[in-house]
């Protein structure tokens, strides 16, 4: 490969970002544009200043071990009577679920059941179908039943950059129900 300028990098990566439907890590875009990781996180961290400096319509986050470019959170209202959102918000079961599953994984269904105080088959399922959460393995013991964990896109979904960026969790948030 020619040698590149460092407009036609920043041209370059800029182009991956909008492409790509995932995050792209530094390491991914190194090894496409054939230059050291530590050039792609100087040049990314210009674009992403550069877009902060321009109030521009979209920004750059480091979510899910990469990098993508995302809408500002401001001009959801807008977005929404644009594209009126395909993917339907998870209902309160789902979403207790997910966050029993996020705080406590690995974590097996009766486990969750026991902290919910009901069954949580049908809330399971959605955030499997969803790709939210993953089956990460077997416990030891009788049966031996699935544990669960998060997904990267459950990290996508939820802007965030790794499971250390979830808020504190709340000693009454996983009361077990008697």
């Amino acid at each position: 490969m020619p040698t590149l300028f460092p407009e036609e990098v920043r041209s370059i990566i800029e182009a991956l970002l909008f492409v790509s439907s995932d995050p792209l890590s530094a390491k991914t875009i190194a090894e496409i544009v054939e230059i050291d990781e530590k050039d792609v996180v100087a040049v990314v961290s210009e674009i992403k200043a550069q877009l902060e400096r321009e109030t521009r319509g979209f920004r750059l986050l480091e979510v899910a071990g990469g990098y993508s470019f995302a809408t500002r959170p401001e001009h959801s209202v807008y977005l929404e009577k644009l594209l009126k959102p395909q993917l339907s918000a998870l209902s309160q079961a789902a979403l207790e679920t997910l966050a029993i599953i996020a705080y406590k994984q690995p974590i097996t269904r009766s486990e969750i059941d026991e902290i919910r105080g009901v069954k949580s088959d049908s809330s399971v399922s959605t955030l499997l179908e969803r790709g939210l959460i993953e089956e990460v393995g077997r416990k030891d013991g009788p049966g031996r039943p699935i544990l669960y964990g998060t997904t990267q896109e459950f990290l996508k979904y939820f802007g965030l950059k790794s499971l250390a960026d979830l808020p504190p969790q709340q000693e009454e948030m996983f009361l077990t129900a008697k």
